[in-house]
């Protein structure tokens, strides 16, 4: 895996004042400029070349949950507008969840919500909040997607859980599929892992749908900071997955709710999807 723009490993991130240790606030700054892209700055040229380079079948996959996949969205989410924005896949924004104490978002923006609206006329074109209509900007998510199954490898070495608990995915259990599957890692890869969350929720009722959110757990990767190292000494410029967040609910760190969503997103600015389509291996 090369490391084409010399970031530091987790491990050797420069402290930055009232944050944990892995926060990557000024890593990507650019001539005096806050960045706004977090690590889909890794997706570069060549990154991206070379990913076209791996195109074998011509087969385009979309991993969009349709709008609607769950009558009604679990965890007490809302999101109403005309349709309801919790039942479908989608992505957060790099200030999505901010730091609890501070309320600071990734590289220390702290987020106004008349800012956050951003109608006609009150653009964000100065790029001071990392929302996603920089991505836009940017020409979109354009990377090499590898897919974990994890989903297929449990149930072929008979690991058995229910997708609506907190079945926490280790970092040596990734390393265990990507083995199996013969997947290999490289930088500004955009990592997919598939738990089966979503699969469990197609094609039953509401009422069951109900009953398996209902239980307030999902199944995920570990929240911890040995996943957290282990995403950033990756250097993945994205992370995506098809349970309901993609770190086990509840998350826990020191026997306390934490999660990747903190550990990871806010301090490295590494884009994180939910609900992502299942695609099997």
């Amino acid at each position: 895996m090369t490391n084409e723009l010399n970031i530091p490993d987790f491990d050797s991130l420069p402290s930055v004042k009232d944050m944990p240790q892995g926060c990557a606030w000024g890593i990507f700054d650019k001539d005096g400029k806050k960045d706004v892209h977090g690590t889909l700055n890794l997706l570069t040229p060549s990154v991206i070349k070379a990913a076209y380079a791996e195109a074998r079948d011509g087969v385009h996959i979309s991993l969009n949950w349709p709008i609607g996949a769950i009558k009604t969205p679990g965890f007490g989410r809302k999101g109403l507008v005309e349709f309801n924005t919790q039942c479908s896949s989608q992505w957060d924004s790099l200030c999505h969840f901010n730091h609890q104490p501070t309320a600071l978002a990734y590289n220390g923006v702290k987020p106004a919500v008349e800012k956050l609206i951003q109608e006609y006329g009150t653009e964000d074109v100065a790029r001071e909040y990392p929302t996603l209509n920089h991505w836009h900007d940017r020409g979109g998510l354009v990377g090499r997607g590898i897919l974990l199954d994890y989903k297929a490898y449990a149930d072929k070495h008979g690991i058995e859980y229910s997708p609506f608990e907190a079945k926490r995915i280790t970092v040596a259990e990734l390393e265990a599929v990507a083995k199996e599957q013969g997947v290999t890692f490289k930088t500004g890869d955009i990592l997919i892992i598939r738990s089966g969350f979503t699969e469990a929720l197609t094609g039953v009722t509401p009422e069951q749908q109900g009953e398996g959110l209902g239980t307030h757990k999902t199944c995920g990767v570990d929240g911890s900071i040995e996943t957290a190292k282990w995403v950033w000494n990756h250097h993945f410029s994205a992370v995506a997955g098809d349970a309901i967040a993609f770190e086990t609910i509840p998350p826990l760190k020191d026997g306390k709710e934490a999660g990747i969503t903190e550990l990871g997103k806010f301090p490295s600015g590494t884009p994180v999807n939910w609900s992502a389509k299942n695609v099997n291996c």
